[in-house]
């Protein structure tokens, strides 16, 4: 992640593929636990959404097909 702590709010976050699995909220988010912890596939479209908050995740870059 980009930021230190990112406000889940936002709606527009970028991600890299360090990041992956991804999951929402992850831990830089200043309320990690407003919701539950939910795995976001992410990998073959390059965005994700949130079903609990509505945070739209984004992949910086391209994902490997050898990526896990």
């Amino acid at each position: 992640m980009q930021n230190l702590t990112i406000d889940n709010k936002q709606c527009r976050i970028e991600i890299t593929v360090e990041d992956l699995p991804l999951h929402c909220p992850t831990p830089s988010m200043m309320l990690w636990n407003s919701h539950p912890r939910v795995f976001l596939p992410i990998e073959d479209t390059g965005e994700a959404l949130c079903p609990y908050c509505g945070t739209l995740y984004a992949i910086k870059g391209k994902v490997s097909k050898k990526h896990p």
